[in-house]
């Protein structure tokens, strides 16, 4: 990545003043948009889909919308397992990229291959034995003039195909997360674009029936996504092996699958409690949901709605805590370690004002996106209602992303552990079990009572990201 072509900061001082603290020069934000604008676009692009995805099959009712939208949140825990279980060696790829080591990238890369395969057929598995158990907890709510029985139904055929497309999915995140780590971000945003636009293709043949083909409703959605997800694999498997002068440690990485132990310890210790963490957080908001849907099956329709559109504008944060692993992380890896404290600070503000002009943008869109989907008056009161809410609270969630993958890119998984998943267990989940259960809060009410406590997690991580408790290199021996 070009980190060498934007010159240095000024040494951080106390003394420094908030402008200069918070606000860098047109250099340093064409840097940040050169990193962080493709994963935006991949991300908005696919997240756009998803969108397009779910208006279609909630074209064809509230229950088979709902059914997808159960099953989509049980593979986000496993999503993010796998993301939590690369991160570790992901540490180490940007730091070693910083070094310009080769055979320490392919260490972590072979270690990501042997992490990723243990993470998928254990989900594989449990999906397999327990998927139907796990629909159900979503479904024992009142049905709001809907058919729970069938929303379970579109919810088992629509999980049966998606497993196909486990293999695909982690060999993308394999070589995509190291493709970003090494600065390459161009590459993996075309290749989630050829992919989402297969998948929109397939989704309006599949889900509707055109052109002679059978209408397959929510298991046509689900082959959609499951062809898009091979073709993207191929595509950046093709790219990285064709361009081994562009990626020099892809060139003998599957001469030897093994990593050597010491490393292998160095790289588990590290990532462990990242992988403990994304399992325990994504656990948690699949819990979080469940407690809404005690509401009822309008709860879920509508929040599946309200989530669809929020993906879409929440690329902005995502992709700029992407920049923050990506940018610091080599410059620690580096040892340029007060460029890496300015730089942070800098993205940090810039990614919370430009959440804050987002929100304004959800704000907008809250009244009329709902219209578009086929469903009760009810679920699509319920959606307005949670579109304003999350657009209410983007910027914090902006400051608490961006805290988080700072305190990462130094190393500080214990911390991180501590910060995002403990927090949702002691702190969030309690919260809503709650208030879902013992009161008549509505279920806004209590969305917004597990947004506010947040404000103690916003409240520590300034602090960790001030102290500069993560400024340090953990690749030099």
């Amino acid at each position: 990545m070009a980190l060498d072509k934007w010159k240095k900061g000024a040494p951080y001082k106390k003394g420094i003043s908030l402008r200069k603290k918070f606000i860098g020069d047109k250099a340093f934000y064409r840097l940040v948009l050169l990193v962080a604008v493709p994963i935006m676009i991949q991300n908005g692009i696919t997240n756009f889909v998803g969108m397009l995805d779910n208006i279609m099959v909630g074209q064809i009712g509230t229950e088979q919308m709902s059914g997808v939208a159960i099953v989509n949140q049980l593979l986000m825990v496993y999503y993010l397992c796998v993301f939590g279980g690369l991160a570790g060696a992901g540490i180490f790829t940007a730091q070693y990229f910083g070094q310009k080591d080769n055979e320490g990238i392919r260490h972590t890369f072979r270690y990501k291959f042997w992490m990723a395969l243990f993470l998928t057929a254990g989900a594989g598995v449990l999906l397999l034995t327990a998927g139907d158990g796990l629909i159900r907890m979503y479904l024992n709510g009142s049905s709001d003039g809907g058919d729970l029985e069938a929303a379970f139904r579109y919810g088992q055929d629509y999980l049966k195909v998606m497993l196909l497309g486990l293999p695909a999915f982690m060999m993308v995140q394999i070589y995509v997360s190291t493709l970003r780590e090494c600065g390459e971000t161009w590459v993996p945003m075309k290749a989630g674009i050829e992919a989402v636009l297969v998948n929109l293709c397939l989704n309006y043949l599949l889900i509707y029936g055109k052109f002679g083909l059978p209408a397959l409703g929510v298991m046509g959605a689900a082959i959609a996504t499951v062809v898009s997800r091979y073709v993207e694999a191929a595509i950046v498997i093709v790219w990285t092996h064709r361009n081994k002068n562009r990626n020099r440690y892809i060139e003998g990485a599957y001469e030897t699958l093994r990593v050597p132990v010491r490393l292998a310890g160095k790289y588990f210790v590290k990532g462990a409690p990242l992988l403990i963490n994304e399992t325990l957080w994504s656990a948690g908001m699949a819990v979080l949901i469940q407690c809404y849907s005690v509401r009822g099956l309008s709860v879920i329709a509508g929040l599946n709605i309200a989530n669809t559109i929020n993906n879409v504008f929440n690329v902005v944060f995502i992709a700029m805590g992407d920049a923050v692993a990506i940018m610091i992380g080599q410059l620690l890896g580096a040892g340029r370690l007060e460029e890496a404290r300015d730089t942070d600070n800098k993205i940090i503000a810039f990614s919370v004002f430009s959440c804050i002009c987002v929100a304004l943008l959800m704000v907008v869109i809250a009244p009329l996106f709902p219209e578009i989907y086929d469903t009760t008056d009810e679920v699509k009161t319920v959606a307005r209602q949670f579109i304003l809410a999350q657009a209410v609270f983007m910027p914090q969630a902006a400051f608490m992303h961006a805290a988080y993958f700072t305190l990462r890119s130094g190393g500080k998984t214990i911390v991180t552990f501590l910060f995002d998943s403990v927090f949702v267990w002691c702190v969030s989940v309690p919260v809503a079990f709650c208030l879902s259960r013992y009161t008549d809060m509505s279920v806004i009410a209590i969305f917004a009572m597990v947004q506010i406590a947040d404000w103690i997690k916003c409240a520590i991580g300034f602090v960790l990201v001030k102290k500069g408790v993560w400024l340090q290199n953990i690749v030099t021996e």
